[in-house]
């Protein structure tokens, strides 16, 4: 990186440097950030609005004084730029950088530390440059398993985003492989977006977007169109595909909160079967989202009279239940635990929370557990023969770990065996050559006090 001996640090001297090298990257043009391009970068892309920059930084007052740095902790720093998480300025100017280029940023107070400035490093209603280095970036992970990347192209307006259930009003241009397969303007409710033929990785981003944004959204097959492909898109299976997504208009849906128990009842019985829909037709993860609805409404009621209190157990107690099942499905053998334990809170008796729950801990290679879920069905049910057949797998599947775990120690003792007798042995050799070596120095000993005797 290189130094700063080009750019004078004295207040006066600085601004006239910059004004006169530098680019005013604001976007009033108010010259709040004035950047001088130190070390070009790569040709390429910039980062977007929400990418995940890593950075070094050193920050001077304009005196020369340094009061941060990266470098002398030895550690980058990471932020999501555009979102407000770090200095105005830093924002502003990162969006400007390209891979690998060197700049320093001019930066008034109301773009760095404003008024107050901060105590004990920066005075006042202070400028400040900064030095930056971009070193990467890399587009913005929704979710936890990296399935859905996002890149936004045009920030939205507002603070509010679209909730499941929602009515939205996209534009979509779908690509594969630099192919464009899908071009369109569409409608649709989020959490059903699969009625529409919209990808479930576009449908879980909307309520991470805001009204007029563009962003592009790369999908994994998990969240684009899996195993089975769209053979009228012509692509095939598990392929990653691209989603540039205009939200163009919202409606939002009323949250919990808006609504009194009545209408969550009644709403609760079409997500139910919307549900069941989906889960009949194996699209699991469209299933989890209504499903998971159903239970944020009602988990917290508790209902006036007998009927009402049953209806609420009812619908709570079938979500969690078709969740397991769900969940069962796509291999999150976790979050089918998670949801048994809760309809086993409810109904300790439940025969089909203690065989999914059953199945799950089988899956986990937990066959002690397994094998207590299975056994607490068959008294619940003494005719249940799947239980009856799980239990029989679980002690198979005990005794052949018993059987491995047999082996490995066997082995283990062995391969200790075998290295203490080569350590003894080779300690054997040593005391050898150390006899011998002792019993030839006598020898020598002995052969040359014979020689220095007379003959």
């Amino acid at each position: 990186m290189t130094t700063d001996q080009d750019l004078p640090m004295d207040g006066q001297s600085a601004t006239v440097v910059f004004a006169a090298k530098g680019t005013d990257v604001t976007p009033n043009k108010d010259q709040g950030v004035i950047k001088v391009v130190k070390r070009p970068g790569l040709d390429g892309d910039r980062p977007m609005i929400g990418d995940r920059v890593t950075v070094h930084y050193t920050g001077k007052l304009l005196n020369g004084k340094k009061f941060d740095c990266s470098r002398d902790r030895k550690e980058p720093f990471c932020f999501n730029v555009g979102k407000g998480q770090v200095l105005k300025a830093w924002d502003i100017g990162v969006l400007s950088m390209q891979r690998g280029e060197v700049c320093t940023l001019l930066c008034k107070p109301e773009y760095a530390y404003g008024i107050a400035g901060n105590p004990d490093k920066i005075p006042p209603s202070s400028s400040v440059v900064f030095e930056m280095e971009l070193l990467k970036f890399e587009g913005e992970m929704l979710t936890d398993d990296g399935g859905i990347l996002r890149r936004i192209k045009v920030k939205g307006d507002g603070y509010t985003n679209p909730n499941d259930g929602a009515s939205v009003d996209v534009h979509l241009e779908g690509s594969c492989g630099g192919r464009l397969f899908d071009c369109r303007d569409v409608s649709f409710i989020v959490g059903e977006a699969e009625d529409k033929g919209v990808p479930l990785g576009v449908d879980r981003a909307m309520d991470k977007m805001q009204k007029g944004e563009c962003c592009v959204l790369y999908l994994e097959p998990k969240y684009g169109f899996g195993s089975e492909g769209k053979p009228e898109y012509k692509i095939g299976p598990d392929k990653d595909i691209v989603y540039e997504v205009t939200l163009k208009d919202f409606q939002r849906a009323k949250e919990s909160w808006e609504m009194d128990l009545n209408e969550k009842l009644d709403l609760a019985a079409g997500v139910k079967h919307k549900g069941n829909q989906y889960f009949k037709a194996g699209r699991h993860h469209q299933a989890v989202i209504q499903y998971q609805r159903i239970v944020s409404w009602l988990e917290m009621e508790c209902g006036t009279g007998i009927e009402q209190q049953k209806r609420i157990h009812d619908f709570i107690l079938t979500s969690h239940l078709n969740l397991a099942l769900c969940f069962l499905r796509i291999k999150e053998f976790s979050q089918v635990v998670e949801n048994c334990n809760k309809v086993i809170e409810l109904d300790e008796r439940n025969e089909k929370a203690l065989y999914r729950r059953g199945e799950a801990r089988l899956l986990r290679n937990e066959f002690s557990l397994a094998m207590a879920d299975f056994q607490q069905v068959l008294q619940v049910n003494p005719s249940n023969r799947a239980a009856r057949a799980q239990i029989s797998i679980c002690q198979s599947k005990i005794k052949e770990h018993h059987e491995q775990d047999k082996k490995t120690y066997a082995n283990m003792f062995q391969k200790f065996a075998e290295r203490d007798a080569k350590t003894k042995k080779t300690k054997r050799r040593q005391d050898e050559s150390i006899r011998s070596v002792m019993n030839g120095d006598v020898g020598i000993k002995r052969r040359r006090r014979s020689q220095d005797c007379p003959s």
